[in-house]
């Protein structure tokens, strides 16, 4: 697994960081190892629900996550379509949740330099949707801001569907885990409505 986001105390409750707020809710549900570094990246090894799984977060600011993805599959010879990326995602309504294998990059930097050090789209994605910016707001200035409050409220349970979604693919296939999860979700509304 490989959750983008950045580097750094000021990114890291920005929403850009969904992929890595996926991975501790991941590391809470199973039993891994200390975490080390490896190469552009750091990593933890370890089992969720008994499946073997290696989670991993690139140290390069996301338009350079490429990097790290290709040193991690070379390094630990995981196929590059065993891959699963969890990230933010602009184009969908915040809190839904899109799985799907292969495509374009759809604008993200990160996905795009994953496509470019692999050379190949065929890996599977978790995007979480985090809505377009109000108009007027640069899309750059909207992903490295942090969440409403009204968003904070529903994160836990947003990343706690993004964990079920990865987990759901683990363990019993993609195709799966697209038909329970590439729907609006049952979110509870937020103290705004």
């Amino acid at each position: 697994m490989l959750g983008l986001g950045n580097p750094g105390g000021e990114y890291a409750t920005t929403r850009h960081n969904l992929g890595w707020a996926t991975l501790d809710e991941l590391e809470r549900r199973g039993r891994f190892a200390r975490e080390r570094r490896e190469g552009p990246a750091r990593l933890r090894e370890g089992a969720i629900e008994g499946f073997d799984v290696v989670l991993a977060r690139p140290q390069t600011y996301m338009n350079l996550s490429g990097r790290a993805g290709r040193h991690l599959t070379e390094r630990l010879g995981i196929p590059v379509p065993d891959v699963v990326v969890v990230y933010d995602e602009l184009d969908l309504p915040f809190g839904r949740l899109r799985l799907r294998r292969g495509g374009s990059a759809g604008g993200h930097n990160g996905v795009r330099s994953l496509i470019e050090s692999w050379q190949t789209s065929d890996f599977i994605r978790v995007r979480i949707g985090i809505g377009r910016p109000p108009e007027g707001v640069d899309p750059l200035d909207f992903i490295l801001q942090p969440f409403t409050p009204d968003e904070r409220g529903q994160l836990p349970a947003i990343v706690t569907r993004a964990g079920d979604a990865v987990v759901t693919i683990v363990r019993d296939g993609l195709d799966a885990a697209m038909n329970e999860f590439n729907r609006k979700p049952d979110l509870a509304p937020g103290p705004d409505g």
